[in-house]
C-alpha cells in the first residue's frame, strides 16, 4: 500500500506516528468525537509517550485505572477520559485477539472488498457506521487502499474532491475546507431541528 505522509494534527511527531502506525491511526479515528480532529488524532502520540507503546497488546494489558489516569494527565488525551480510555482499551483488545495485534489486517487480510472492510471496521468497538465510513475513506484516499468498491462503501466520504472529513485533510488549506463543510452541516442540522 502506498503511504502518504499524513498531516492532520499540526504536530510533526503526532503526524509521523499516524503515518507509520496503523493502530495509532485507528485509535485517532476512535478518539475523533466531541473534540477537534487535531486533538483526537494527537491522542495516540500522547498515549505512546506516556506508556511507552502504541502496541495493541500493551494497551489491552495496561491496568484500566492507570490508563484512565494517564488519559487525564494534562494535556488530556480526550475530554472524556473515563469512557474514551475504556474504548481505546476495548479497541486494542479486539485488534489483539481478532487480528493478531495487526490493525492493517482489518483492511488487508484475505483481500477484502470495500463493503467487507466497512463491515470489519463497524465490528470494532467504538466504530459506528459514520466513523467506519470516514476511516474507510481515509484508507482509500491517503493510505492507498485498493479494495474494490471502497469509494461506494465509504458513501459521500469516498467522493473525490469532497471535503467532509479527516479523510480529506492533506494540508492546512484542506483542513480549513473540511472545517467549513462540518460547520455548514452542523448549521443545516440545527436549522432542520428548529423546523420540527
Amino acid at each position: 500500500m502506498d503511504r502518504m505522509e499524513l498531516h492532520i494534527t499540526g504536530d510533526p511527531a503526532a503526524d509521523k506516528l499516524l503515518s507509520e502506525d496503523d493502530f495509532a491511526l485507528l485509535t485517532g479515528m476512535l478518539l475523533d468525537q466531541q473534540v477537534t480532529m487535531e486533538s483526537a488524532f494527537a491522542g495516540p502520540e500522547k498515549i505512546k509517550t506516556r506508556i511507552g507503546s502504541m502496541k495493541p497488546e500493551a494497551i489491552a494489558a495496561h491496568d484500566p485505572q492507570a490508563f484512565v489516569e494517564m488519559f487525564k494527565e494534562r494535556p488530556a488525551v480526550h475530554r472524556f477520559p473515563g469512557s474514551m480510555a475504556a474504548r481505546v482499551q476495548a479497541l486494542a483488545e479486539a485488534v489483539q485477539s481478532e487480528w493478531d495485534g495487526d490493525a492493517a489486517a482489518i483492511w488487508t487480510k484475505g483481500g477484502p472488498d470495500g463493503a467487507e472492510v466497512l463491515r470489519r471496521l463497524k465490528a470494532l468497538p467504538g466504530f459506528g457506521e459514520q466513523k467506519a465510513k470516514i476511516f474507510l475513506a481515509l484508507l482509500g484516499k491517503q493510505r492507498g487502499l485498493q479494495a474494490p468498491g471502497w469509494r461506494e462503501a465509504a458513501g459521500h466520504y469516498g467522493e473525490e474532491g469532497a471535503y467532509l472529513s479527516v479523510a480529506d485533510i492533506v494540508d492546512p488549506e484542506s483542513l480549513v475546507k473540511v472545517r467549513a463543510s462540518k460547520q455548514a452541516a452542523k448549521a443545516a442540522a440545527k436549522a432542520a431541528k428548529a423546523k420540527d
